[in-house]
């Protein structure tokens, strides 16, 4: 009886050869189109990708000191997690608010903890991330009204909001309002930051998340781009210029553990979003670049022998380097715990210095192209990739495929059959269903205590009690009014943050018009 052949596959049921001989037919320049090599020409030889470091947490005096510590360990960018009631529009002191406060991010709930949460650090001389989707205009008006009062030219403020609502209704959650009025929030920004905060990043579109919730490397690839697209395709029809706005979109891609199929997958991105871009009309080859901001994979860190996560951030933030990233997390090893305690958050940051560094990698342009391997797969990837997007388009678009059920079905089946993999054994995860032993807690875990929603509260009755209430309430009556119309919004949030109008404020004043979904 003859011994049956093993097959190797990726997370994607991508088979892999045993050997591969084939040549790619041809393989471009990095910094030209289509960008498969690289945006840029002479890419980590030239500029290192941003180090940044997510971190937020309990309040914003709290956090605060994380950043400080953080830019002195040799973070080139901060990156902000806000917590649950701030992304949807809850103020800390409502009942929906109860047990969250500041525990998956910091609590902010008013320009004055804006002000706060960046006390000591000068908005013009940093690059700021900040993951927030369904408030994403309130808080980017606070970050904008921060500056001002700093004496910033927020002409020149960079950095990103996520802004990226269409993966809330797919696979995360942290929605508020219908997606129509969502998608109007969205493209208000776009439109109002082209003209006044020219170097914002006005959306990240996220495939991180969509990873997360169980999605293959290909399905993250297809869904992330479908989504893009969607928003290219909203703000043409608002009248805005691609060859402008595209300028100032990135994306947010996960990394995990599967080395070349993460690498690939990132060239073939770039390589399919100067086609989709191309196609709708852009002709600056910059509007084609895609720009991208990488973390390591969260779901692929164990609470089982813990230490082992340090050795799998290493090789996942070597993928998206080779990958050709512009930005990178890597995560804490502790993260399957609590949030990461400052040991965990430093060695993850030495990780990329060290990959930076160190390594030699940084040192030639896309170092693995023409490898017969890595080009077949990228091909590959992204052959199966259009499959998806060109069902999602003939379903009418990404908005209508979420509403139909069918990327949350696709990702739900994903997740499903890999983690009957784990079970089974024929997926191995070391310390998980191989090479156990028995459980050794860690000797620092970082705990948030329910006490902070006291400390916001009592913050929030300080606040109202010193705020101008006339301001405060004619701000809201304006925005409520241009909601009911078709106003950009942008101008109106601001005026509301600067009067000290909260977050929950606002949004419930959104509520009153667009309802909630």
């Amino acid at each position: 009886m003859s011994e049956e052949k093993k097959v190797f596959k990726t997370t994607s049921n991508i088979e892999i050869k045993e050997v591969y001989t084939k040549a790619p037919t041809e393989i471009e320049l990095p910094g030209k189109f289509p960008f498969t090599r690289g945006i840029q020409p002479d890419m980590y030889r030239g500029r290192l990708w941003t180090m940044r470091q997510y971190a937020g947490f309990s309040t914003a005096e709290e956090s605060n000191k994380r950043y400080h510590y953080l830019l002195q360990q040799g973070t080139m960018g901060l990156s902000v997690a806000f917590d649950l009631p701030t992304q949807i529009g809850y103020d800390s002191d409502h009942e929906f608010a109860e047990g969250e406060v500041g525990k998956v991010g910091v609590a902010i709930d008013s320009l004055k903890d804006m002000e706060t949460l960046f006390d000591g650090i000068e908005l013009e001389k940093i690059t700021t991330s900040m993951t927030i989707n369904a408030t994403a205009s309130t808080l980017l008006a606070m970050y904008i009204a921060l500056a001002k009062k700093q004496g910033a030219d927020i002409k020149q403020i960079s950095g990103t909001i996520q802004n990226d609502i269409l993966k809330e209704y797919a696979a995360r959650g942290t929605y508020i309002y219908p997606p129509k009025p969502s998608m109007r929030l969205i493209t208000d920004i776009f439109e109002y930051c082209s003209t006044e905060v020219p170097k914002w990043n006005t959306i990240s579109i996220s495939g991180y998340h969509i990873r997360e919730a169980g999605s293959t490397a290909v399905q993250e690839l297809a869904f992330t781009l479908a989504n893009g697209k969607s928003y290219l395709q909203a703000a043409i029809a608002k009248g805005l210029d691609i060859d402008v706005f595209a300028k100032r979109l990135s994306f947010f891609f996960n990394c995990h553990n599967n080395f070349f199929e993460e690498i690939a997958k990132f060239r073939a991105a770039r390589r399919m979003w100067a086609k989709i871009t191309k196609d709708l009309g852009a002709k600056d080859v910059r509007a084609m670049q895609l720009r991208f901001h990488t973390q390591t994979g969260g779901s692929t860190l164990t609470a089982q022998q813990p230490m082992n996560n340090i050795v799998r951030v290493g090789t996942q933030a070597l993928a998206a380097v080779l990958g050709g990233t512009q930005s990178l997390h890597t995560n804490g090893f502790d993260e399957a715990l609590s949030l990461p305690t400052e040991e965990a958050a430093k060695i993850a940051l030495r990780t990329q210095q060290l990959i930076a560094f160190e390594s030699g990698v940084t040192e030639t342009v896309d170092p693995l192209a023409g490898s017969y391997f890595v080009e077949e797969l990228t091909d590959t990837i992204e052959a199966e990739a259009w499959k998806y997007i060109d069902k999602i388009d003939a379903m009418g678009g990404s908005v209508n495929a979420i509403e139909q059920g069918y990327i949350q079905e696709e990702i739900a089946s994903a997740s499903y059959e890999y983690q009957k993999d784990i079970e089974s054994g024929a997926r191995i995860i070391v310390g998980v269903n191989k090479f156990t032993e028995p459980a050794k807690p860690l000797e620092k875990v970082f705990r948030i205590d329910d006490s902070i929603r006291i400390v916001q509260s009592d913050k929030l009755k300080k606040l109202k009690a010193e705020r101008n209430q006339v301001d405060v309430d004619n701000a809201l009556a304006v925005l409520k009014q241009h909601a009911q119309g078709t106003e950009n919004l942008m101008p109106d949030i601001i005026t509301a943050v600067e009067a000290y109008a909260t977050l929950g404020e606002i949004a419930n004043t959104l509520r009153d018009v667009f309802g909630e979904y």
